[in-house]
C-alpha cells in the first residue's frame, strides 16, 4: 500500500449487528490486495476501528451497474457475498447520490438494491439455489450457496442459546474436510412456526458467532422451507437474529426443487465517520 493511502476516511455502519467499515473507494483507488492488506488492522477491535468485515464502494466493474462492491473478512481472506455489507453499502451508497433504486456488482454477479427509509434496504439476489441434505461427522446438515457457501443445522432452543458449545462445533464444521479447501459458513436455526425461526451463525473469515449473518439468513430460511417440505411458491420468513430481525422473501419451484427471486430485508444504519492513520 502506496504512503497516499495513509489517510484513509471511512464511515463505520452495522447491519443487524454486523459492523462493517466503509470506504468510498472510487477516489482511493485502493486495490482489492491493498483492501485485504487493509482488513485485519482497521477491523481489529482493540488496536483499528473494529469491524466484521471491511466494504468498498468502487467504480464499476460491469456496464450494468453503478458500482462495484469489494468485501474483505477481518482477517482479509476473501469472501463471496454479504447479505448485511449489502444493504449497509447500498445506504451508504444512496448517502452519496446514487438513487434509492440501484445495481451494483459482487464478482460476477449483479445485485438489486432499494432503500426503503433512511434506516431500511432490501437486496435482490440474482441467483437460483437449492438445498441439499448432507450428513457429516454424523450430523445431519443441510448446504445451500446463497453468494457464498453454507450448511444448516436444526438445533432446539437450549441448545441454540449455548454460545461456547455453538463456537466449538461451529468451528469444528466450518473446517471439516468435507468442506476444504475454502471451509464454510456455518447456522445454527430453531424454527418458531412455519414461517419464522432463530438463528446463529459461525462465520468463515470472522472466525466467532456474530450478531447476524445476511446470506446465513437466507440460506437457513431455504433450509427451514425444505425440513418442513413446505410447497408455497411464494414466500417471506421472518429470521430472528441476536442483532435483529431480517425478512427473507424467495419463489419455490417444487417441479425443480429450486429457489429464485430471492429478497433480503433488514435494518442498516450509520454508527460514525472518521479518518484511519495507516
Amino acid at each position: 500500500m502506496t504512503n497516499t493511502t495513509s489517510h484513509i476516511p471511512f464511515t463505520k455502519m452495522q447491519g443487524a449487528g454486523n459492523d462493517f467499515v466503509l470506504l468510498d473507494n472510487r477516489n482511493l483507488n485502493l486495490s482489492e490486495e491493498d483492501i485485504a492488506e487493509l482488513a485485519p488492522a482497521i477491523c481489529e477491535r482493540k488496536f483499528g476501528v473494529g469491524a466484521d468485515g471491511i466494504l468498498g464502494l468502487s467504480s464499476p466493474q460491469l456496464e450494468a451497474v453503478d458500482y462495484t462492491m469489494l468485501y474483505r473478512n477481518p482477517d482479509g481472506s476473501p469472501a463471496g457475498m454479504c447479505g448485511n455489507g449489502a444493504r449497509c453499502i447500498a445506504l451508504f451508497a444512496h448517502s452519496l447520490g446514487f438513487d434509492k433504486q440501484h445495481r451494483f456488482n459482487v464478482h460476477e454477479q449483479i445485485y438489486e438494491a432499494s432503500i426503503t427509509n433512511s434506516n431500511t434496504a432490501s437486496i435482490g439476489f440474482p441467483m437460483e439455489t437449492s438445498v441439499q441434505e448432507r450428513s457429516v461427522a454424523d450430523q445431519e446438515l443441510f448446504e445451500t450457496f446463497t453468494g457464498t457457501e453454507h450448511i444448516v443445522k436444526q438445533v432446539n432452543e437450549e441448545q441454540l442459546e449455548n454460545k461456547d458449545q455453538l463456537v466449538s462445533e461451529g468451528r469444528k464444521l466450518r473446517y471439516h474436510q468435507d468442506f476444504a479447501p475454502e471451509g464454510t459458513n456455518v447456522n445454527f436455526i430453531c424454527g418458531n412456526d412455519t414461517s419464522s425461526l432463530e438463528l446463529q451463525t459461525y462465520e468463515r473469515g470472522v472466525e466467532d458467532l456474530t450478531l447476524a449473518c445476511g446470506t446465513g439468513a437466507i440460506a437457513s430460511a431455504l433450509a427451514w422451507h425444505h425440513i418442513q417440505e413446505m410447497t408455497a411458491t411464494s414466500n417471506i420468513f421472518s429470521v430472528e437474529t441476536k442483532g435483529g430481525k431480517l425478512d427473507v422473501g424467495f419463489s419455490y419451484y417444487p417441479d425443480e426443487k429450486k429457489y429464485s427471486n430471492i429478497t433480503l430485508k433488514g435494518p442498516a444504519h450509520f454508527v460514525f465517520q472518521g479518518n484511519f492513520l495507516q
